[in-house]
């Protein structure tokens, strides 16, 4: 797979006003562009453009595509887990927003310690687990977004998850809020890309 990535958080607008108004015709030319030059890896999640980004993927990816042309991220919106049944709930809807069929990849949306706590609380990882056991996700993992000594608590706590996601920016390398650095280091030595 070609190393870059579509991201789904910032589609076109027709209205700079509103983020539910994608302009959907300019996101499937985008679509076709990307996908021509031989790239793949598509990341949505469930809150991008207050819920839309996931339907728009279905009809400017999904609907025009046969299912092997392109692999699919999203994520589990953690932020929004109150109880265990919550995770098959948003991942049924998930499925049906954009009518992937399966995840190639399916993440755990944004932990920090207080996220973390909330997956934990909810079984997210054994939901996640369960999830590739049927088939329905290819490979799940995590998208991080504190320290490093956290990251690898987290690791160390979950080897059988297939990936993690980090905020990687060269700027940020070795800025003391984000620690990309430091993090980057935790992954490869959790042998995690």
């Amino acid at each position: 797979m070609k190393k870059l990535g579509f991201g789904c958080m910032r589609f076109p607008l027709l209205d700079e006003n509103d983020v539910k108004s994608i302009d959907k015709p300019q996101v499937e030319a985008m679509f076709d562009r990307f996908l021509e030059q031989g790239f793949t890896y598509v990341d949505t999640a469930y809150p991008y453009h207050e819920g839309e980004s996931e339907r728009v993927v279905k009809a400017a990816l999904v609907d025009r595509y046969p299912r092997e042309a392109y692999k699919l991220a999203t994520k589990l919106p953690t932020f929004l887990l109150k109880e265990k049944e919550d995770c098959a709930r948003y991942f049924n809807e998930q499925l049906e927003k954009t009518g992937a069929g399966y995840f190639d990849y399916y993440l755990i949306h944004c932990l920090t310690t207080d996220l973390y706590e909330t997956a934990k609380k909810c079984d997210a990882f054994a939901f996640a687990a369960a999830m590739k056991a049927e088939g329905k996700v290819k490979e799940f993992g995590f998208s991080f977004h504190d320290t490093p000594e956290k990251l690898d608590e987290i690791l160390t706590a979950h080897p059988e998850v297939d990936f993690v996601q980090l905020q990687i920016n060269y700027l940020d390398w070795e800025a003391p809020n984000v620690q990309s650095r430091g993090c980057y280091e935790v992954a490869r030595k959790h042998k995690k890309e």
